[in-house]
């Protein structure tokens, strides 16, 4: 760090001196000047991007909390033993994308897996000492000692009723998360097992992945020790196999970001093959086993997929259910649709004359999901399928997220579009 601030001060404060342009007759100064140029540039962005890795990186900090508070009793879990006393959960690459929300590369027992961990407790105490005890009163602070398994069966059911909507099947779910709870399998849930599942339950993507964890296009759930769990590793977490750094992409034109981007993606085969499964996922999601689901962040780099080329949702921490996206918009007050959005792109139309927000999304997952999938499909298209397929993503991309168009109309566009891909490589080596 210490030479990288020492070249940045001598590319800006020592500028080319008149000897050495003497020396170089043929070189014109503003030549000089833009190589001068893109040399600062290149070291601000290595600069900021090494200077932030600190601040975004902090599995130690995680990795000390947890074993810290499974020592003294306080959480339990599958995970926990590997990681805090016979080492065989090792953290490896930081996958970060913020400094609360811990991400690593690792491996448990041999095989490779992604950690996540949140540490926004963690880390106003490690600035204050004093509070210190705080994360482990205010994160596993239910259920409370004398609490029965009755009483903690409830718990669970109004928790997922809030959070999902007043699904029949939540029986069966709460049934399930009993069972992930008790980690040594005596039949008997502890406080500390208690306290562990209910930290995860809090956890937007924890959440979701145990609502949709029958689909085979999610993540599976690998293990845990308090809040932190293990998921699959997927091996393109990308929809094009890889990603520009994003400290590289506000210095690039979206035109040259589009070329990158096509230049690593698989053979169009294969796209289509990751298309079908992206369009089976937003089925599934549509009328799920737990209620509807609305991806509210539809982005390249939040959808990937396996060594197979099977479509994986990469990270459902962006997905919500019907029931938190209606909770947000119910009475809101607004002055134009932007006022309705929950995420990043889940946004309702505003009601202009009672200033409130409707409830029903001005687009559904299907039109955002065709909108993601035109560039991916339509660059290097079979030419026999070129306009046909450019016609049905467009009447996809106008579906408008009306409950009266929903069912029908929805099913319709969407069973058409698989099945023209689907015809186009069945019975080839990518189906």
């Amino acid at each position: 760090m210490r030479r990288l601030r020492r070249l940045v001060h001598l590319v800006l404060f020592c500028p080319l001196t008149k000897g050495l342009q003497n020396r170089l007759p043929g070189i014109k100064v503003k030549y000089l000047f833009l190589a001068w140029l893109g040399i600062f540039v290149g070291s601000w962005v290595v600069y900021m991007h090494y200077s932030s890795y600190s601040e975004l990186c902090r599995g130690h900090v995680c990795q000390m909390i947890i074993c810290d508070q499974y020592k003294k009793g306080i959480i339990s879990g599958s995970a926990c033993s590997n990681l805090c006393d016979e080492h065989t959960l090792v953290f490896q690459q930081c996958l970060s994308p913020s400094p609360t929300k811990q991400v690593y590369s690792g491996v448990w027992k041999g095989k490779a897996v992604i950690i996540k961990c949140g540490i926004t407790e963690a880390l106003k105490a490690e600035n204050n000492p004093d509070t210190a005890p705080r994360r482990e009163l205010v994160l596993f602070d239910k259920p409370t000692r004398g609490t029965s398994m009755d009483e903690f069966r409830e718990m669970l059911l109004n928790f997922l009723k809030a959070n999902l909507g007043d699904q029949p099947s939540l029986t069966g779910l709460v049934g399930q998360i009993i069972t992930m709870a008790d980690v040594n399998q005596d039949g008997k849930v502890s406080l500390a097992e208690a306290k562990s599942i209910w930290a995860l339950l809090q956890l937007n993507e924890f959440l979701l992945m145990l609502s949709l964890h029958e689909k085979e296009h999610t993540s599976k759930l690998l293990g845990h020790c308090g809040d932190l769990y293990l998921t699959e590793k997927i091996p393109h977490s990308s929809l094009y196999g890889t990603e520009v750094p994003p400290f590289l992409r506000p210095l690039l034109p979206s035109a040259i970001h589009r070329i990158i981007q096509q230049w690593f993606a698989p053979a169009w085969p294969r796209r289509a093959k990751i298309a079908i499964g992206l369009l089976e996922f937003v089925e599934e999601v549509f009328h799920g086993t737990y209620g509807v689901f609305y991806i509210c962040e539809t982005s390249s780099a939040n959808v990937g997929y396996n060594a197979k080329y099977d479509f994986k949702m990469a990270d459902l921490g962006k997905v919500a259910p019907e029931a938190a996206v209606r909770a947000f918009l119910k009475g809101r007050h607004c002055e134009q649709n932007a006022d309705c959005t929950y995420g990043q792109d889940c946004m309702a139309p505003c009601d202009k004359l009672m200033k409130q927000c409707k409830s029903d999304l001005i687009q559904p997952n299907l039109a955002k999901v065709c909108g993601l999938l035109k560039d991916y499909l339509l660059s290097g298209t079979p030419a026999d399928l070129k306009d046909e397929l450019q016609k049905e993503l467009q009447i996809c991309m106008t579906l408008s997220g009306l409950a009266s168009q929903m069912e029908v109309h929805h099913s319709l566009v969407l069973s058409n579009l698989k099945t023209l891909l689907w015809k186009k490589i069945s019975n080839t080596k990518y189906s």
